[in-house]
């Protein structure tokens, strides 16, 4: 795709988060101190996806080219290839146990042993319309020998091992395809957004001591729960930010607009935060009088739809059974998050710990102050999650890039014969009537020059 041969030879990646508010692109690479650097972002406004979902192709292809034109402006390269995220209602996980009987045990089990495990996942049969996105292993079990996290170098004759699985509908991801490949670009790979989300946001000590990631969008809200350093469990709660602008303006009789930046500039997660005694005045239709909302009464209408999502929240931590096992407590994260004094009502609500995760610990120096913020939380985990991918061999770029047609070289004696056809071609055209047939050979005939034997 595109190379810089002055620093390290390091692949610049784009990664590309098509969103319910947002199309993001953020093109980046590894520099010499192993962290990330952050070279072009280009954010516009999605109007073509709705709850995560592509719904009008038109949109959103122009929302991406709109995104992808910023990065190749910013950086003065041509973009050819992206790692996107998919997300949406339509995603579900289950768990399944897989086995697999060696020929021998004097072998030991390799890589090739856990693949053959993996790929026999994908041939588990789904209800119609759906695939398989991820298959994550849990642990394994060697000959009856359980809890095993890395069986690589063991010797044994029978290999189990514990499977999250993580499907999509079919038809929600080719359209993102139609939609990259419209804009001319090539898919590298697709990434459910809650855990390339989770690549930017957690640490390795926070996935170990288990914690639940909530990433709160605009139209889904995202559920990644990692234990002892796996993922255990993933969900997609078809709420989020949206609702609680719509609630807004229902609530307060404005406009989506005026909702949207009422919520931003005066939104609060916790009514008791707020004094009673402010007044927002937000302008008239057409002339009639300014419109007074208490802000104490905005807050009133923010908490009740926040702690409903916090409860589906609740009911998919106890679902996973992880509900005890959670050190780390929860991790908020996406535009969502920016709501002011969430992480409070979310621990007075669910009795965890709370943090606000801002992606930039796998940042090198030097980075935009507007990246500091959980909206890029997807964005910069597909841009970590690709660079990973390409360093480890797992996606090679010449494989998605066409080779330039080579023309076949034509003698110099053939030429002229082309531009006969051509040109005879054309005089065919446009002799379309016999009188123009007629008028061309009486032309030729007296355009002759005379004999010379008379």
């Amino acid at each position: 795709m595109m190379e810089n041969k002055n620093l390290h030879d390091a692949p610049v990646v784009v990664a590309l988060d098509i969103g319910t508010t947002k199309v993001c692109a953020i093109a980046g690479r590894r520099d010499a101190n192993g962290k990330v650097e952050i070279l072009a972002i280009g954010k516009v406004e999605s109007e073509g996806v709705s709850r995560g979902v592509v719904s009008n192709i038109e949109k959103t292809v122009k929302a991406i080219k709109q995104a992808i034109a910023i990065v190749e402006r910013q950086t003065g390269k041509e973009v050819k290839v992206v790692h996107v995220g998919i997300a949406g209602q339509h995603i579900k996980s289950v768990q399944h146990r897989g086995i697999l009987t060696r020929e021998s045990d004097l072998t030991e089990i390799d890589a090739a042993d856990i693949q053959k495990l993996i790929t026999d996942m994908y041939k588990l049969v789904l209800p119609p319309g759906d695939k398989i996105l991820h298959v994550i292993p849990q642990e394994y079990t060697v000959d009856g020998e359980q809890g095993i996290t890395d069986p690589i170098g063991m010797s044994g004759v029978r290999l189990e091992a514990n499977f999250h699985i993580i499907t999509g509908q079919i038809t929600a991801s080719n359209n993102i395809h139609r939609c990259v490949e419209r804009v001319g670009l090539k898919v590298a790979d697709m990434t459910l957004e809650p855990i390339a989300s989770s690549e930017a946001i957690l640490s390795e000590e926070e996935k170990e001591a288990g914690v639940a990631l909530v990433d709160i969008g605009g139209g889904t809200t995202d559920i990644t729960i990692f234990h002892e350093g796996i993922v255990r469990h993933t969900a997609v709660i078809p709420f989020g930010g949206n609702v609680v602008t719509r609630d807004i303006k229902e609530g307060c009789m404005v406009l989506q607009d005026q909702a949207e930046k009422l919520k931003r500039n005066f939104g609060s997660a916790m009514a008791e935060e707020v004094y009673d005694n402010r007044i927002i005045t937000i302008p008239g239709l057409k002339g009639r009088e300014p419109k007074e909302i208490s802000e104490k009464n905005l807050a009133l209408i923010i908490q009740a739809r926040v702690e409903e999502i916090l409860d589906y929240v609740i009911w998919e931590i106890r679902k996973s059974g992880f509900e005890r096992n959670l050190i780390g407590g929860i991790v908020l994260t996406g535009g969502g998050a920016l709501l002011n004094h969430l992480d409070k009502l979310t621990e007075f609500h669910t009795g965890m710990s709370c943090r606000i995760g801002i992606p930039v610990e796998h940042l090198g120096h030097g980075y935009k102050q507007e990246i500091c913020s959980p909206i890029f939380a997807t964005g910069l985990g597909l841009l970590f999650r690709g660079i990973s991918d390409v360093e480890r061999g797992i996606i090679d770029y010449s494989d998605y890039i066409e080779a330039p047609k080579e023309e076949a070289p034509v003698a110099e004696n053939e030429a002229p014969v082309e531009e006969e056809i051509a040109e005879n071609e054309l005089v065919e055209a446009n002799s379309k009537t016999w009188y123009d047939k007629l008028f061309r050979k009486t032309k030729e005939f007296f355009e002759t020059g005379e004999d010379k034997e008379f």
